[in-house]
Formats: structure tokens, C-alpha cells, sequence
């Protein structure tokens, strides 16, 4: 079955979710990230997906100290998003002990920055896709661009791209299913490692995921809300 990979999104230092990734739908979960961590950990994870979501807003890593800090406490290997825009950036956050780095605005809006990147860095990187009504957005969700998901897709993986998380916005935060479609027309046009994210919410979709070829998923809500657990999916 599809791989958990459970997900802790920052703003202001705090755990949030966004829903549809509206700033203004955030909700603050329970535990601090440090508290959060430990517990994905013990229960189980064996990557975990950070995001800075106040820098992938901004442009520049906002969170950058308490994102080290939960690199250097975290026994699995953690890969981080949001802001990352610069080549000091990313060899900050690899020295800091982060595995892997995802890249989305500047992957979108710098080719050269991303030829650059995955030419010195292609083991240690994954571009992300997020999509709205299947065009690219970036800017912490917030700018829709006129490229379609499959022809970025095709485009990054001629530059390199080997790691490829996709994300339907509109599903986000929703738990109502994961964009199958779109995953499978993805996955069937490169031969990039696919992750999907985005509105995942029980054993059923990682199994639907798994049927069409997609062997990980980033999960935040459902494994908040207890309808994923890292230790054995249950069902609600």
C-alpha cells in the first residue's frame, strides 16, 4: 500500500492546516512542531514533510531556526518546502541537516535557478506541483500561472527532476479523496517519482493510490483527525 509520509505545516512557529490553501481557512493543531514531530516519529513515520508556510508566502525562509533545530532533534530524515529560492538557501538547510529539499515558486518562475539546482543537487531535491484547475500556482498558492500541470511536469523532468509531489489545492485540507485522474495522467507522463498530496483521508485512497502506481503520499489532516494512522490505517 502507498507510503504515509505525514506532514507538519508552520505559520508563526505553530502547526497549522489550510483548507484549499486559503491563509485565511488556517487552523492551528494541538501539539507544537517539536511535540508534533516526536510523535510522527514514535508512531511510526519514516520521512516527514515540513513547510514553511510564512516563507513560501514571502519568498524567503521564515521558520529557518525552528525548522533546523527540528532537523537536528528528528532520528528520520525530513524534507522541507517553502521559500526556497536561492542556492544559499538550500545548501543552509542541507548543512542544516535537511534530506531533501522541495522547490515550487522558483522552479516554476527560474528555469535557470532549477537547471542550476538539479544539475548539483538532484538527489537532495523535489519540485512541487500545485495546481488549481490544473495550471501551475505559486507564491504560496496565492498566483495561478497560465502552464498546464503535465507540460511543467514534462519540461522539469527534461531538466532533471527525478522527485515530482503533486498537489490538487482544491483538494487540500478537504478529505474528499486525493485527484485521482490528474495522479494517474501524471504518473503515465514521466517517469519522475511521484508523490501525491492533498485531500487524503483514509486506507481507501492510499489503496486507489497504490493501483495507479503512486507509492507515497504526503498526509496532514487525516492523520490530525485520526483517520490515518502512521501505525496501521484505521477507518471512520
Amino acid at each position: 500500500m502507498t507510503k504515509v509520509i505525514p506532514a507538519i505545516d508552520l505559520i508563526d512557529g505553530k502547526c497549522v492546516r489550510l483548507f484549499q490553501g486559503d491563509f485565511n481557512k488556517s487552523t492551528v493543531m494541538g501539539n507544537d512542531p517539536e511535540i508534533q514531530l516526536q510523535k510522527f516519529i514514535e508512531d511510526g513515520a519514516g520521512l516527514i514533510h515540513i513547510v514553511d508556510l510564512d516563507g513560501a508566502r514571502l519568498g524567503a525562509p521564515k521558520q529557518f531556526e525552528l525548522i533546523s533545530n527540528l532537523a537536528k532533534i528528528s532520528s528520520v530524515p525530513i524534507q522541507v518546502g517553502g521559500g526556497i529560492r536561492s542556492i544559499e538557501t538550500i545548501e543552509k538547510y542541507i548543512k542544516a541537516g535537511v534530506s531533501r529539499l522541495v522547490l515550487g515558486t522558483a522552479a516554476m518562475e527560474d528555469e535557470a535557478f532549477l537547471k542550476g539546482v538539479l544539475k548539483n543537487f538532484s538527489d537532495q531535491v523535489a519540485v512541487g506541483i500545485d495546481a488549481k484547475n490544473e495550471k501551475v500556482a505559486t507564491r504560496g498558492w496565492e498566483t495561478v500561472v497560465d502552464v498546464n500541470y503535465i507540460d511543467f511536469a514534462k519540461n522539469i523532468e527534461e531538466l532533471g527532476a527525478k522527485t515530482i509531489i503533486f498537489t490538487d489545492i482544491s483538494r487540500d485540507g478537504t478529505l474528499t479523496g486525493p485527484n485521482l485522474e490528474q495522479l494517474h495522467r501524471l504518473n503515465e507522463a514521466v517517469q519522475c517519482h511521484i508523490i501525491a498530496s492533498g485531500g487524503i483521508r483514509n486506507q481507501h485512497d492510499l489503496e486507489a493510490l497504490d493501483v495507479i502506481g503512486v507509492a507515497e503520499a504526503i498526509v496532514g489532516k487525516a492523520l490530525y483527525d485520526g483517520m490515518i494512522k502512521l501505525s496501521g490505517v484505521v477507518s471512520r
